[in-house]
């Protein structure tokens, strides 16, 4: 995976950026992410029911963060990339999500001059159980038990230290990201819209969604 590198002079920055809120944390059986849908253009809201949680491989998910457009370029360069790896393994085996993480930080390192994408890599496989990783803007990875990004994340960073407990059971972990998510769409005019979210584990995908009237106290 040398050398991975894309041309993306010609995605036109900074007109639609995803100022938004997104976590993914681990959890006793796996990981969940969360993100909230609003998508701006400047001041006005282009998009209140964005999808930021995307698919990656069966259980590897990311968030993204940043320019909508540098950001799904590289999921799906990511997710290209992956496809390949995977094609090369036996039959009954899938790709790691340090792999898929990896491969996010070398192609954000590689155009960390021309991309505005922040990005959270989390999944779920048989050899690590879940894990997350975290590629800030700039192309830097850190695997963590859990990571915050987003315009709306500087508002809970205390919130998410005093009250992130390991090994979390997945209630109790949906209720923390909700919450999180919660007050930051409060405080942050960049986020809003619904909370979405994915729960990861050796069942498979659970795909999970709370409205305004859900989160709102």
């Amino acid at each position: 995976m040398n050398g991975i590198s894309v041309d993306i002079n010609h995605l036109k920055k900074g007109e639609v950026n995803l100022g938004t809120s997104i976590m993914a944390v681990k959890f006793k059986d796996g990981v969940i992410l969360g993100a909230d849908s609003r998508t701006t253009t400047g001041s006005y809201i282009a998009n209140r029911v964005t999808d930021k949680l995307t698919q990656i491989h069966d259980t590897i998910y990311c968030c993204r963060s940043g320019s909508a457009a540098d950001t799904q370029a590289v999921a799906d360069m990511v997710k290209y990339y992956l496809q390949m790896y995977a094609s090369q393994l036996p039959f009954d085996e899938k790709p790691q999500t340090k792999i898929a993480a990896n491969i996010f930080q070398e192609i954000c390192y590689n155009n960390k001059d021309n991309l505005t994408a922040g990005i959270i890599c989390a999944g779920y496989d048989k050899v690590n159980k879940g894990t997350v990783y975290s590629i800030p803007i700039g192309g830097s990875i850190h695997q963590q038990e859990y990571a915050i990004a987003g315009s709306g994340s500087t508002f809970v960073y205390g919130w998410c230290n005093e009250n992130f407990k390991p090994e979390m059971e997945r209630e109790e972990c949906v209720d923390f990201i909700k919450t999180a998510l919660a007050e930051a769409i409060k405080w942050d005019g960049s986020s809003g819209g619904v909370i979405r979210m994915v729960v990861l584990t050796e069942a498979g995908v659970e795909r999970l969604v709370y409205y305004p009237e859900d989160y709102q106290k």
